[in-house]
């Protein structure tokens, strides 16, 4: 691309000098007295003046030419040429004959070499014009520059690096940093190739830099020291002005954090036990404390002073100035018998506090020293007094943590039994070996639930307890003889190895729109990790195995710990699939390296214009907090004609109901019913509803079809009892049309043989013989038609009250026989 635009540059340098040719400038030079103009001239004779000039383009050349012919740089002419080729024009000064060279007879000018505008920026030369046969000059000497042109050739260049500049923590945001400046070798009078513009490459989340005058400022307030002291921030110089096709150079330079007391001091421990014997005579030093501060230099320097009555009586609490310790001295001499044990309040605060941070909280500390005054007969002491340990977390049961020793200060160099005060080790994480001092782990450790332990090592003479049991005896012990056993506190650190994988931060949920086009993000995903490791950490997302053949998303690993899921197709289809499950599979930098797959739901949901998720398929992904006045009436009014028609429809099908039951309870139809258990007889309306059989006809046809003439005939001043009792009887009349039973019987014998689930409720079984040793004769209908029938049914009326209808409707029957033959 450079190639091209330097091609392009010198094409219109090119059509530049044509267009100066055509409109070129006569410069003139007046010469006067003889000897300069042609033998003969009658203007020199007479000894007038005569005017001659030279005539030329304005000279340049365009630099860093890379043509294969020599480049035309111009064109000398004397207005006394006629072009018959009798003057010769030759050039002297820079570059002449070797650099430039001159056509004699036409005055051509040509560049043969290379030039470098930043190495010459012109060149003095001059013309003669001579009559080629007399070598006289015809013109006098005149002198000209050659201006090299300039083009964009010279990146910018920071010449005053390396930088590196500070700032104090917690500066307010646009703080200035330092200034930077690049320098450009092109030419600044032309064109923009010298005119530079700054930016930053990179810490950009920190710090900016102004474009023009190349000043770095911070970007945020909260840098912090304890957490960087020091920031790698790249600033880019562009020359044009940074147009495309500018040239660029870069440095790096250095940001540090300087320190400001942000930081009060804090006491690693509440609590802190010495012990010194009762004859330690006054300026003994019993112990040291040292609250620590984050902050450096000065700012950690601090002073410590003791706060109860009682300790400023008995104790003295100077601060060492090179350690910064507080050291806790005898004032007053000690009395075992009279107070074996002093508590202390010992108090840490900052010599210098910074005023602009006093509402971050008070600048100083408080922790209590206990003082153990012992007998004369001296416990162990611990050496050396180093009380921080550590350990792996994957350490097995029985590893071990570190050795603690004590020593019997006493002449007789008892031997030392050791043991672990377990009121600071209730769970027994620890053990002691008794009589090395060897700290190993008794349990499985895990530094994402405990990282620290603050246990209480114990020592004592080995002739004052018995051998059996070394801890109880020690523990025992203790509790008797508190001055002869010596106290270590020992703070246990609990080093972290990677044995937790990482996991997505949150169950993710993703929305895609139906016309999403390719390459738009539609999710970021973070991740957590329970471990700590001292490098920080560092996560690598990938598609799991299972989704490599996923043509729907892409995810991009950002490199900060966050990936970014695409999309990489044109639109989806919800009637197709409104859920994608994408498997992503997420690694941390070890040792060793853990993964887990965790899985990112995709749905697939409709937006409007301005992609706007308005619903999805399985759930609505945005729902209005708030309903408008107008909505929430819209709803109830919907919700109450829904109740309306709900009752409405129960009213109307149970007046339907009441209208098919308000039938003559003395209606008889015939119902052939298959019972499992033995019903209550004809009084028993309860075991089968009726409804269902009376609605399928209308049994008031009938009864009106049966008459057409007077009373006798059962026309319409018939009895209407005896109509009651005419319907069951089964009469052969040719008047009765028994289609309609014949019709149900076969819907209901169809509807049963298609359902093969069930058997056949409904029964029809006719009994045509009753057997011959029955001694109740046959009360089936089926054998009287025949009206002559001379049964009688009289018996019937002796059968009780549950037969009282069977018994009327039969003597009914015969009632009217008899009236007939009469």
């Amino acid at each position: 691309m450079a190639k091209g635009l330097q091609g392009f540059l010198w094409t219109m340098l090119l059509l530049f000098c044509a267009i100066q040719e055509l409109g070129s400038w006569a410069m003139h030079t007046e010469v006067e007295g003889p000897g300069l103009g042609e033998p003969g001239d009658p203007a020199l004779l007479a000894g007038g003046r005569v005017k001659r000039g030279w005539v030329w383009n304005q000279f340049f050349v365009v630099e860093e030419y890379t043509g294969t012919e020599p480049l035309y740089v111009g064109k000398i002419h004397s207005d006394s040429d006629e072009g018959d080729g009798s003057i010769k024009y030759t050039i002297s000064g820079e570059g002449a004959g070797t650099i430039f060279l001159i056509d004699e007879i036409t005055g051509d000018i040509h560049a043969t070499e290379r030039l470098d505008r930043e190495q010459k920026t012109f060149y003095t030369l001059r013309a003669q014009a001579r009559d080629r046969q007399t070598d006289q000059l015809l013109e006098p000497e005149s002198e000209f520059i050659i201006k090299v042109q300039d083009i964009n050739d010279s990146e910018p260049r920071f010449l005053e690096g390396p930088y590196i500049g500070s700032v104090a923590e917690l500066s307010p945001v646009g703080t200035s940093v330092m200034q930077v400046m690049a320098s450009d070798a092109d030419d600044p009078t032309y064109g923009s190739s010298a005119r530079v513009v700054y930016s930053v490459l990179e810490g950009e989340q920190h710090f900016t830099v102004d474009s023009k005058t190349g000043v770095i400022r911070t970007a945020v307030a909260d840098l912090d020291r304890e957490t960087q002291d020091r920031y790698e921030v790249v600033i880019r110089a562009t020359d044009m002005a940074g147009q495309l096709g500018g040239l660029s150079g870069s440095t790096t330079v250095t940001i540090v954090v300087t320190d400001v007391n942000d930081n009060p001091p804090r006491f690693p421990q509440k609590m802190y036990q010495f012990s010194i014997v009762e004859t330690a005579p006054v300026g003994t030093a019993i112990g040291r404390v040292k609250a620590e501060d984050s902050d450096v230099g000065e700012n950690t320097d601090m002073t410590y002073q003791v706060k109860d009555e009682e300790g400023v009586e008995m104790f003295k609490v100077t601060t060492d100035s090179n350690t910064q310790e507080a050291v806790i001295t005898v004032q007053k001499p000690l009395d075992y018998e009279s107070k074996k044990v002093h508590t202390v309040v010992v108090e840490a605060l900052n010599k210098f506090v910074d005023p602009r941070f006093v509402d971050l909280g008070t600048f100083r500390d408080q922790t209590i020293v206990r003082v153990s005054v012992l007998d004369v007969d001296e416990p162990p002491e611990f050496r050396p007094p180093s009380n921080l340990m550590e350990v792996q977390e994957d350490a097995h049961v029985g590893s071990i943590v570190g050795v603690v020793t004590a020593l019997d200060p006493d002449t007789a160099n008892h031997p030392v039994r050791y043991a672990i005060d377990r009121s600071t080790d209730a769970e027994r994480i620890f053990d002691i070996d008794a009589k090395t001092g060897a700290i190993v782990t008794g349990k499985v450790l895990d530094r994402e639930t405990a990282g620290w332990h603050n246990i209480t090592v114990l020592a004592m003479e080995a002739g004052k307890r018995e051998e059996c049991c070394v801890e109880q005896s020690v523990q025992n012990w203790t509790a008797n003889n508190h001055s002869q056993v010596s106290r270590a506190s020992l703070r246990i650190r609990i080093l972290d190895v990677n044995d937790n994988p990482p996991e997505l931060a949150t169950p993710y949920e993703a929305a895609v729109c139906e016309d999403a086009k390719p390459g738009q993000l539609i999710q970021t995903i973070s991740v957590v990790d329970r471990d700590e490791p001292q490098s920080g950490h560092r996560f690598y997302f990938t598609l799991a195995p299972e989704a490599t053949n996923n043509h729907h998303f892409s995810l991009l690993d950002i490199q900060d710990n966050t990936a970014a899921v695409h999309t990489q197709r044109v639109g989806f289809n919800r009637q197709e699939q409104d859920v994608f499950l994408l498997p992503i599979l997420v690694v941390d930098s070890g040792p060793p390296a853990l993964s887990s797959t965790g899985t990112l739901t995709i749905r697939v949901c409709g937006c409007d214009s301005n992609g706007a998720i308005q619903s999805c398929n399985s759930t609505a992904y945005v729902v209005s907090a708030t309903l408008s006045p107008g909505a929430l009436i819209a709803l109830l009014v919907c919700v109450l004609i829904l109740v309306v028609l709900v009752l409405l429809i129960l009213t109307l099908k149970r007046h339907h109901k009441s209208h098919l039951t308000s039938e003559d309870d003395e209606d008889m139809r015939d119902n052939v019913i298959k019972y499992n258990d033995e019903g209550g007889g004809e009084q028993d309306t309860e075991a089968y509803d009726m409804s269902a059989l009376r609605s399928l006809y209308d049994f008031s046809e009938i009864k009106a079809g049966d008459g057409g003439g007077g009373p006798g005939e059962g026309g319409p001043g018939r009895n209407p009892a005896s109509e009651l009792h005419a319907l069951p009887q089964w009469v052969q009349s040719p008047d009765l049309d028994f289609s309609v039973f014949r019709d149900y019987i076969c819907r209901k014998v169809e509807q049963a043989d298609e359902d093969l689930s069930v058997p056949p409720y409904d029964s029809f079984q006719t009994y045509a013989f009753e057997g011959s040793d029955s001694p109740v004769p046959s009360l089936s209908s089926i054998n009287t038609w025949s009206s002559g029938s001379e049964q009688d049914f009289s018996y019937l009326g002796g059968w009780g009250p549950r037969f009282r209808q069977l018994a009327a409707l039969y003597a009914g029957r015969r009632g009217e026989e008899d009236s007939e033959e009469s």
